[in-house]
């Protein structure tokens, strides 16, 4: 295992408080930056530029692509809204009884998904009128803090430690194909899906990231596995740091975590291997992803309050210029 120092560009005219997430387009390197400061902000990464923004009347914790001129927000308003970069203009889609975590958007299907902490899942269809648009809701047993999508699938989880799998093909329904209590013993901090559709990562407070796997055969559950990491020695003691973000690479299916110790970690699920590890960032890593080649992650530096109010660094983005040898898999050699 090698530790890379190059932090990489720094994106300018980064927001003016903590960063909640991060998105790179599916289509282009536009990436998508929420944050605290209340506003969603468009930026063209090559050329180091910030395309455009929309203002919100509260912070704002996640959005997603809607081709690359658009985007689906939400927030601490509990509103769910689209907003066109090039017109300028928004409208809100629905609601939540509380703030919205997550949105997802499923374009074979059509529709939105949002997470919110008043303990429901909505479904919602864009292309109706905004008092027709949620097709269903799906209560839930917890606060929605982290959701994903993959083929067919979407999973979710929850405040208290539960992980719902749903089949995208019968989600108006609002039945879970499956519901399982995370491996991990503490709070869930992030969920994500392997592009090759198999399972999910799972990350937590407490140092440690849990692989699973949607097929529940015993030869399949038998290759799950969870392992620590973002933890250092400090005065002799194993001080451990929550792990916030998970971006996974689409071609080699490998994955990057970042955690509040301000470091970048890219591993190989498969063969149970770090492949390298990022200088230490100035502060807490609030989000992470890849975009759609692989060639480049965009890092948040942004400190989480962790530890609470304190003086802490200024919330930076970078852009790395990711090598192919930093995230192709390394199988593990075999004895002679």
């Amino acid at each position: 295992m090698a530790t890379l120092n190059n932090p990489g560009e720094v994106l300018l005219n980064p927001p003016a408080d903590g960063v909640s997430a991060l998105t790179f387009s599916g289509d282009s390197d536009l990436l998508l930056v929420c944050s605290w400061d209340s506003t969603t902000r468009l930026y063209d990464v090559n050329r180091n530029t910030l395309c455009g923004r929309h203002v919100h009347a509260a912070p704002v914790l996640d959005a997603c692509f809607d081709g690359d001129s658009a985007a689906f927000s939400v927030g601490l308003e509990g509103k769910l809204k689209r907003f066109d970069f090039n017109s300028q203009t928004e409208y809100v889609i629905g609601s939540h009884e509380q703030p919205i975590k997550s949105v997802l958007r499923l374009p074979d299907a059509g529709l939105l998904l949002t997470g919110s902490w008043d303990q429901t899942m909505k479904v919602w269809d864009p292309r109706v009128e905004p008092a027709h648009s949620c097709v269903a809701t799906v209560p839930l047993n917890g606060k929605v803090y982290s959701m994903d999508a993959v083929g067919q699938r979407v999973v979710l989880a929850t405040s208290n430690r539960q992980v719902f799998i749903f089949d995208i093909r019968n989600i108006h329904e609002g039945r879970p194909e499956q519901q399982r209590e995370s491996s991990l013993r503490f709070q869930t901090r992030c969920i994500r899906c392997y592009p090759n559709g198999e399972g999910y990562a799972l990350s937590s407070v407490e140092g440690r990231v849990a692989m699973e796997y949607f097929e529940t055969t015993e030869e399949a559950q038998t290759r799950k596995y969870a392992f620590k990491c973002h933890r250092r020695q400090e005065n002799g003691k194993d001080v451990v740091y929550p792990v916030n973000s998970i971006s996974f690479h689409r071609e080699h299916g490998t994955f990057a975590t970042g955690g509040c110790d301000g470091i970048v970690n890219v591993w190989d699920g498969e063969n149970k291997k770090r492949l390298y590890q990022y200088q230490r960032y100035p502060t807490s890593i609030a989000a992470l992803s890849f975009n759609r080649s692989g060639s480049l992650l965009a890092v948040a530096s942004s400190y989480t309050y962790e530890q609470g109010e304190k003086d802490h660094p200024s919330d930076t983005i970078y852009i790395r210029q990711v090598n192919d040898n930093e995230v192709r898999p390394k199988p593990r050699s075999k004895p002679q």
